[in-house]
């Protein structure tokens, strides 16, 4: 019988211990063609740029080298340090807080009771609405004065807010908008990694005497770990390009209070039309997701796996 790929050869060490004959890696083919069309997106235009005249490499180097309080008008200085900082707070807590209430509905949803599938179907309807649909929708619910969610906060005696038309709280309620988005994906990753888990380990828990929380902290959260970071990935990409959503509802204001780098970019380019500082902002948006990605995946290199699911 042929096997699929042959063991690494095994040769002795200067020690007579054996050691594995390095190989390269096998995951080039699948890296190869995103990374020749990203170096083909960022440096075919810099190749064919002012083909009649040639290319001042100091004045590329100007736009990195610009201060951000350079950029006119006045109200937009140090802009690029603060859309990086917004762009931070707004991915941290889109990720956290779908991750949170994802597991929750998860858990909940995992447990038997009647209409369990309906009620399955009606919680995922978010994730499958369009972003500019949403914003409208929840712009009319931000309305000071003739939104829901005042109303609703009066109910319990609450006073009213300005939401997404306040400084200080037009992050957290966008952030309110991407949570109800995108929990029920959340939710179905971990579903699946509930289903996934046997039976034994809650019925050995069951005859100890362990409680609920014990059951889930100690044998579900670390079987459904591996589920936790996919989900963490996809909605740390989702979250750090998100345009669509923050600019219908609010166009990255109050001001400057809700502009994202997405929206920084875009102001910059399409505003302004200084093309060339936007391009150097790219870069630094570039450098931003590989650095995040960067940083997941040492986490996710440093942390091992056991069979079973869990954290070894």
């Amino acid at each position: 019988m042929s096997t699929i790929a042959e063991p690494a050869k095994v040769t002795a060490g200067a020690k007579g211990e054996p050691q594995r004959e390095w190989r390269p890696p096998s995951y080039w083919p699948f890296v190869a063609p995103a990374l020749i069309v990203v170096l083909a997106v960022h440096h075919l235009p810099v190749g064919l740029h002012d083909l009649d005249e040639p290319a001042r490499m100091e004045g590329r180097l100007a736009h990195y080298l610009r201060r951000a309080g350079e950029l006119h008008p006045p109200a937009k200085r140090c802009a690029l340090v603060e859309s990086v900082w917004h762009t931070l707070v707004y991915t941290a807590l889109s990720v956290a807080l779908p991750l949170l209430f994802g597991t929750l509905a998860a858990v909940v949803f995992h447990a038997k009771f009647p209409m369990r599938g309906f009620l399955r179907g009606l919680f995922i309807l978010p994730m499958m609405a369009t972003p500019v649909a949403i914003a409208l929708v929840w712009t009319m619910m931000f309305h000071p004065q003739l939104g829901i969610l005042n109303y609703l906060l009066s109910l319990i005696g609450l006073p009213p807010q300005l939401w997404v038309f306040h400084p200080a709280t037009v992050i957290p309620s966008l952030v309110m908008v991407e949570t109800w988005q995108w929990t029920p994906l959340v939710m179905l990753i971990v579903l699946g990694g509930l289903a996934a888990i046997p039976s034994e380990p809650y019925e050995s828990a069951l005859i100890d005497g362990a409680t609920r929380w014990q059951t889930f902290r100690y044998i579900s959260l670390p079987l459904i770990m591996p589920f936790l970071f996919i989900a963490s990935m996809i909605r740390m990409i989702d979250a750090v390009k998100s345009f669509d959503i923050i600019f219908a509802i609010t166009q990255g204001g109050p001001g400057s209070a809700s502009e994202t780098i997405n929206l920084y970019l875009y102001s910059v380019a399409f505003v302004y039309y200084d093309v060339g500082y936007a391009s150097a902002i790219v870069v630094v948006f570039f450098a931003l997701i590989v650095a995040l990605a960067g940083a997941l995946l040492h986490l996710r290199q440093r942390t091992h796996w056991n069979d079973a699911g869990g954290v070894a």
